[in-house]
């Protein structure tokens, strides 16, 4: 009776063992399954609407909701780190980020070096004037006058491509704003979005500068990756279609005031 005791003991003992295993088992498969990848996003976050700092340090904007969207669709965690824009593209090709999401416009010139998401949304380079010009309506009209950048963008791009004025860089686009309204430049090239979001929204500019003209350019906003980045890539898109098409993208769209 004894015997038969200890082995129904040693049974049960060991099926609450396999038991406990296979549990471990499940709560480790489960665990594995709602932990999202984290992947490292480079901004430059001095573009408002589309990435900015807001008064709580935290970055916003545009680009960081549509990105924490997609990663909840397709299974991922984007983690931002705000990074200035002359160095944004050697950081992502030296492996120290995943991607960039910072109002980046495809070009071919980028092309060559980088892969690029689906399109979300179209934009274009505009003219900003000081609100007391009321004469300038084109880009070629400042002719020998200065006009503020920020290096390295497209909006860089075609004030150089104008020819007829003198430019301006800056580290960043707010610091030409300041200029403009300072009298020290005579027009801002920049990117429609946040040429709109300084004139028409920002406390500290709204009435002082004005927006004339039509687009000078037509440029697509997309997420920029390395190019052996397929698997990123793949998951980019699938949250980019998913979103267009179930009002998603237009939905974020609505709420920063991108048309």
């Amino acid at each position: 009776m004894k015997r038969f005791l200890t082995l129904a003991l040693v049974i049960a003992i060991a099926a609450g063992f396999v038991a406990c295993q296979k549990g471990e088992s499940n709560s480790s498969s489960n665990n594995a399954t709602t932990t999202l990848q984290v992947i490292k996003v480079a901004t430059d976050a001095s573009f408002p609407p589309m990435e900015y700092v807001d008064e709580n340090r935290n970055i916003i904007g545009f680009d960081i909701d549509l990105l924490k969207a997609i990663g909840e669709l397709v299974g991922f965690t984007p983690q931002f780190e705000n990074v200035s824009w002359d160095g944004i593209f050697i950081s992502l090709e030296n492996g120290k980020y995943d991607m960039i999401a910072s109002s980046v416009s495809i070009t071919d010139e980028r092309k060559l070096k980088f892969a690029f998401s689906d399109p979300y949304v179209n934009v274009g380079q505009v003219l900003v004037v000081p609100a007391t010009d009321s004469k300038t309506t084109k880009l070629q009209e400042l002719a020998g006058k200065q006009v503020g950048v920020q290096i390295g963008t497209t909006g860089n791009n075609t004030a150089d491509a104008a020819k007829v004025v003198e430019v301006r860089t800056y580290a960043e686009i707010g610091l030409a704003f300041q200029d403009l309204v300072n009298g020290n430049l005579a027009g801002v090239v920049i990117d429609s979005p946040v040429a709109a979001d300084y004139a028409l929204v920002n406390p500290n500019f709204k009435g002082k500068v004005l927006i004339v003209g039509d687009l000078i350019t037509a440029e697509p906003y997309a997420y920029t990756l390395r190019m052996d980045n397929t698997e990123l890539l793949a998951k980019l898109n699938q949250g980019i279609s998913t979103l267009r098409a179930n009002g998603g993208l237009d939905a974020i769209k609505a709420k920063w005031g991108i048309k």
